[in-house]
């Protein structure tokens, strides 16, 4: 006989001799068994793919060089800590007109790294860091240029210069966020069931400062829309891990990191600087920075940070800190951070170095490198 079998034969038992307040306890009982019972199956329908350990991410233009990408493949056979690894995408790559996706280059990218037992992690970037007059990719599709979705995207500066940084999507926007989350939606289509498709991301929260003034309350929109198709995402990828680079600004960080623990967003971030300021800040009475919330949410939802050009060069954004090795970004990210995933770039310089801490017999030996593997609270369960 099962638990609600039990309650039921419990609940005809009593009934004629019972009082009110009786009958409707064990109906509580029996209400709150059948809730349970069916959370359960439904966490159970609904595993997620979970490989930590390694990824190697690519550089921009190396994704679309075949003898680039043969060279990232023979690396991979040969590092076996290494467990896929992590392009990026401009969202006009991806979309090639209003309702038009190339997904050529992903599809061959799986399959490539299928033959090999290697997994994949995309990021669309919806932001872009090259200054005015130089050559970039192009950020959003052509169709967002109209009025009617605020051009699609704004020219951001930094440190109160007036010459652009970069551009950031209008995603204040409604229709930007629409066509946004159409996306994710045909791309959960495509790419959920996947067993090599390991996980899809958004990139780093901070905003920029537009060289165009804008009102206030659209940044705040642009948050809410942000966390909006983060949960559109986790809807369209049941089964795959879905992540968010979060950074700045600090005073949004408590409320919107808490909002990716509750759907099961990953925490990541772009920098891997053990000395920021930024990043370490923890003063009373003023918000913290991002680096404190990695430890709170161990275990909890997973943690994938990056390791960017410039963490190879310095411990401080500005340069103050000091040289740091490939053994104390990795430390750090391991140690401090609670890393589950380590995205490292190829940056030729440094990436040999990386490639001999990771042949390192105490790190092969580990299918996770010496990564924290344990299943994140908030997946009905993880499967390999």
């Amino acid at each position: 006989m099962n638990i609600t079998s039990a309650v039921i034969k419990l609940i005809k038992f009593n009934s004629p001799s019972s009082i009110r307040q009786k009958q409707h306890s064990v109906w509580m009982v029996l209400f709150f068994t059948i809730s349970i019972f069916l959370f359960s199956h439904d966490m159970m329908a609904n595993p997620v793919k979970w490989h930590p350990g390694h990824y190697c991410t690519i550089l921009g233009l190396g994704k679309n060089d075949s003898k680039y990408m043969a060279q990232v493949y023979e690396e991979l056979k040969a590092t076996p800590a290494l467990r896929g690894i992590q392009i990026r995408y401009f969202w006009a790559e991806l979309e090639t007109a209003k309702g038009v996706y190339n997904f050529s280059s992903i599809d061959q990218k799986l399959a490539e790294l299928s033959t090999i037992g290697k997994r994949l992690v995309i990021q669309v970037q919806t932001k872009s860091f090259v200054p005015a007059g130089k050559p970039t990719g192009k950020l959003v599709p052509d169709y967002l240029k109209a009025s009617e979705y605020d051009g699609g995207e704004f020219a951001y500066s930094s440190h109160g210069s007036t010459a652009p940084r970069g551009y950031n999507i209008a995603l204040w926007n409604s229709q930007v966020h629409d066509r946004l989350v159409e996306l994710f939606k045909v791309m959960g289509e495509r790419y959920n069931s996947h067993p090599y498709f390991e996980g899809i991301g958004m990139i780093e929260t901070a905003y920029g400062e537009p060289i165009i003034p804008q009102p206030a309350h659209q940044m705040s929109k642009f948050y809410d829309n942000l966390l909006s198709v983060q949960q559109k995402m986790r809807s369209y990828f049941p089964n795959t891990m879905t992540i968010q680079e979060v950074n700045y600004p600090h005073s949004i960080l408590e409320s919107f990191v808490g909002k990716l623990k509750e759907m099961g967003t990953a925490l990541s971030g772009p920098d891997v600087f053990k000395d920021e300021p930024g990043l370490n800040r923890n003063m009373r009475n003023v918000p913290r920075g991002i680096y404190h919330f990695y430890p709170e949410l161990s275990g909890i939802i997973p943690l994938a940070p990056q390791v960017m050009h410039k963490n190879y060069m310095n411990t401080r954004n500005d340069g103050a800190g000091s040289v740091p090795t490939v053994s104390e970004i990795f430390a750090f990210a391991r140690d401090n951070l609670k890393s589950n995933y380590i995205f490292w770039t190829r940056n030729p310089k440094y990436y040999s170095k990386v490639l001999e801490l990771l042949n390192e017999p105490d790190i092969a030996k580990d299918p996770f490198g010496g990564l924290s593997s344990v299943c994140p609270r908030v997946y009905a369960s993880c499967v390999d």
